[in-house]
């Protein structure tokens, strides 16, 4: 029981960090990170 668990966990893992490449990949989203981690480290 505990082994088909950790399999359909790894599974949605999987599938979500599959769906978070396919995000980031956009040009759009990338500028958008790009510009808070710049506004973040440029502090003053």
């Amino acid at each position: 029981m505990a082994t088909a668990e950790y399999a359909i966990a790894t599974l949605a893992a999987v599938g979500f960090a599959g769906l978070l490449l396919v995000i980031l990949k956009s040009a759009e989203v990338r500028g958008l990170l790009l510009g808070i981690i710049t506004s973040a480290l440029s502090v003053g």
